[in-house]
């Protein structure tokens, strides 16, 4: 059977172990209306006793932005390459387009790939670089120089056309790889870290960059990374990978507001975690669920709190630590039913010496019930469901 899972939108419960149903739901939210460019069919691979991919079924269609997000050694940079064809499956089926291409070499596919260190040749001009695949494959002089500039064009660095690779910003080298990719007009573009060696600032700038590209040309791209901002910034759909296998596949609004695992949760964004005895006191039920730190409000025990309600989970404890993050900050409360719980808000009415100053003072929080995520056991109801 498949190893991917996915939640319908609206949903609440998730399986940890990923359903048949899961996944019908989560390629049908990013491909309805639209051709596969990408179907993999009981995809294995296997090093020795590690299974670095085990039995993957996924439809990535045609024209999407597709990202593979997982932590080291979870299987997606291993699936990419056997899209590639730099690995041999263990078993499975490739198919692009609709051909499968489980067998051809990396040539023989219509796809192109950029990596994480470019390889730009610093003896060429950016140019000459971006012609490089097309005069290896002896195409007319006239011809590979219209389709390199349109190539630059594209990337937006038509006039660094002249310039050696030294003479670029790292940005502008990451787009120069790109135009070099584009310019063999692959179905498929295949991206593996690509902005891993780009600091902060730039990376974000280029996440944006990325995005427009990817629209302008219109060509299927499948993202690599391990950095759920990249994802969830650029993606029309995600997968998560853990131990070979996807944990979740949804847009990014569905997989950070209805995580369908507990390691989804966790890994996609920052996520409290209630189950056991604070569960049953806090909420009523057994389970174990998931509250995002953004949705916990927090008043001073002796001020004028969160009324009581139905559709209202109060939670009173003790601040303990205070993290200033600039435009955020982070309030840690140990609940007087446990566990500890993280308050994350913007710094916009706040001083960062009135936030510090909560450090052991009482609070209550309170979060809306609606804004549970369950990861309970089969046949449970939602929060939602229990007051409906």
């Amino acid at each position: 059977m498949p190893a991917t899972a996915s939640t319908p939108a609206g949903s609440t419960a998730g399986s940890a172990t990923g359903s048949a149903a899961g996944q019908a739901a989560g390629q049908a939210a990013g491909g309805a209306g639209r051709a596969a460019a990408i179907s993999l069919r009981g995809l294995s691979k296997h090093f020795g006793d590690v299974r670095a991919v085990d039995d993957l079924d996924l439809d990535i269609a045609d024209g999407e932005f597709f990202s593979m997000l997982g932590p080291s050694g979870s299987g997606k940079t291993t699936v990419l390459r056997l899209v590639a064809g730099f690995e041999e499956p263990t078993s499975g089926t490739i198919l692009l387009g609709g051909e499968d291409v489980t067998t051809r070499p990396p040539f023989a596919r219509d796809v192109n790939t950029v990596f994480q260190d470019y390889a730009i040749f610093p003896h060429l001009s950016v140019l000459e670089n971006v012609e490089y695949g097309l005069r290896v494959k002896k195409v007319p002089r006239a011809e590979r120089r219209r389709r390199a500039e349109e190539a630059l064009g594209s990337v937006r660095l038509a006039e660094y056309a002249g310039r050696r690779p030294h003479q670029l910003s790292g940005g502008q080298r990451q787009r120069v790889a790109l135009a070099r990719a584009l310019v063999n007009r692959p179905k498929v573009l295949l991206l593996d870290e690509p902005l891993g060696a780009l600091d902060l600032k730039l990376r974000r700038e280029m996440q944006i960059e990325l995005k427009q590209i990817q629209r302008d040309v219109g060509i299927t791209f499948v993202f690599v990374t391990h950095d759920q901002e990249e994802a969830l910034t650029m993606s029309d759909r995600v997968a998560v990978f853990d131990n070979g296998r996807i944990e979740q596949l949804a847009t990014p609004v569905e997989l950070y507001e209805r995580p369908a695992s507990a390691f989804v949760a966790g890994f996609v964004g920052t996520s409290n975690v209630i189950t056991g005895a604070p569960a049953r006191e806090l909420l009523g039920r057994d389970g174990t669920f998931v509250v995002r730190p953004e949705k916990v409000r927090m008043t001073a025990a002796d001020a004028a709190g969160p009324a009581s309600a139905d559709g209202v989970v109060l939670a009173p404890g003790v601040v303990r630590e205070v993290a200033y993050l600039g435009a955020l900050t982070n309030t840690v409360v140990e609940l007087d039913a446990g566990p500890t719980v993280t308050v994350s808000h913007p710094n916009t009415d706040t001083s960062i010496d009135a936030a510090l100053e909560r450090r052991d003072q009482r609070v209550v929080l309170s979060w809306r019930r609606d804004h549970l995520v369950s990861l309970g056991t089969p046949g449970s109801t939602s929060p939602e469901e229990e007051t409906a």
